[in-house]
């Protein structure tokens, strides 16, 4: 099992944790396979990604956190994408749901990391649950859908809706795992190893420290926000912090580049080097110009939001829609490449035991994420740059 060579008690850099990241990257590919089996990450991946400190990112520093920028832990998660993108979808989700814990109040992280620093949490964003007031709380239900690790969580956050008479609160609420039911039902055709599974909650009782404003949360000024300096936990959701999604998808663009190209070198049809025809050639230059492009787009903008949020200057709108859109084209032009790269492959590739198939049902898939549609977020972008929207 790889082992951390840093010290204990000093906090490694954002440089030492892609070097582990990179390091890992064969060892989740060979468990690919063994991933989707089981449609759920590894057991042993899990105690990887502990061991090595990958989820603890964004973490708070007073719970053994590094409290690192956000580019970093997409960069992390990219690079062991090239790898397994189920796995490194599962490690993006525990370490993003960590900084998710950080919005909470200071009592509700003390009620996770106070028990646990390496707790793990899983997350459902489409608030179908509800909430009922009561004294002290609300009484919470909710079949919550694509909890991704859930498997893995001590925890979880469940978004839904508390029905005040008057007004209606969007908000998330952490739930503790013996108040939960897991649901069985990821059967996929991508990125089938990260047990996005469905968790359902019924009637179960959610103190108010436990509750999360959802409007305060995606404008950076959540409760927890105010307990620390470092800018990732400032960082406004719905803009470039879907850089995650993102990433994994680039990342996965980028592991297929590569192994298309391992298998493209000594491939022959028909006694033709296939590798020596222009065709071949090209298809190879334009993908790759096309995921560099995808990189560049995604990680540059997410660099630009933390420097604005370092400086402490105003985030602005623009800086929203401009995040989204980048993120959305970027893993647009992924699949673009992928599916360039799997259709000049030829039939070999349809086989169930080659890497290729794997990485393209697993491209499409973490490019489905809503977050990442392209329409959505060209509109978005178009109307505010046209003054649609003012």
């Amino acid at each position: 099992m790889l082992q951390s060579t840093i010290k204990p008690g000093t906090a490694p850099s954002g440089d030492e944790l892609l070097r582990r990241a990179r390091a890992l990257v064969p060892v989740v590919q060979e468990r690919a396979a063994k991933a989707e089996e089981l449609r759920r990450c590894p057991d042993e991946t899990i105690q990887d990604f502990l061991d090595l400190d990958l989820l603890r990112i964004c973490q708070p520093a007073r719970y053994g956190g590094f409290e690192l920028g956000y580019d970093v832990l997409c960069e992390v998660s990219q690079t062991l994408a090239r790898g397994c993108g189920s796995q490194a979808w599962v490690h993006m989700v525990l370490a993003d749901n960590i900084l998710k814990l950080a919005s909470y109040s200071a009592q509700a992280q003390e009620d996770v990391w106070g028990e646990d620093t390496t707790a793990k949490l899983s997350n459902c964003v489409t608030p179908v649950g509800k909430g009922r007031p009561v004294d002290g709380g609300v009484i919470w239900s909710g079949r919550h859908t694509f909890s991704s690790g859930v498997d893995h969580a001590q925890w979880v956050m469940a978004a839904g809706i508390i029905d005040h008479g008057d007004r209606r609160q969007a908000c998330s609420v952490l739930v503790p795992r013996g108040a939960i039911t897991i649901i069985d039902d990821w059967h996929v055709v991508g990125l089938a190893g990260t047990g996005s599974k469905t968790f359902e909650i019924k009637e179960a009782f959610v103190p108010a420290h436990r509750i999360l404003d959802k409007k305060a949360a995606d404008e950076g000024n959540a409760p927890g926000a105010k307990l620390y300096a470092a800018p990732c936990f400032h960082l406004p959701r719905g803009g470039p912090s879907i850089a995650s999604f993102a990433a994994v998808t680039v990342g996965i663009a980028e592991g297929c580049l590569e192994e298309y190209y391992g298998y493209t070198r000594p491939r022959k049809s028909r006694g033709t080097p296939v590798a020596a025809l222009a065709g071949t050639q090209i298809t190879a230059a334009t993908a790759a110009a096309e995921i560099e492009a995808a990189v560049r787009m995604y990680l540059g903008v997410l660099r630009e939001a933390m420097g604005i949020l370092e400086r402490g200057e105003p985030f602005t709108k623009h800086h929203q829609v401009q995040g989204k859109r980048n993120m959305a084209y970027a893993a647009m032009l992924s699949i673009h490449a992928v599916q360039r790269l799997y259709n000049d492959a030829g039939g070999r590739v349809l086989y169930a035991d080659n890497e290729l198939q794997r990485k393209f049902r697993d491209a499409h898939a973490a490019a489905a994420h809503h977050s990442l549609n392209w329409h959505i977020a060209a509109e978005e972008y178009g109307r505010h740059v046209l003054g649609v929207d003012e």
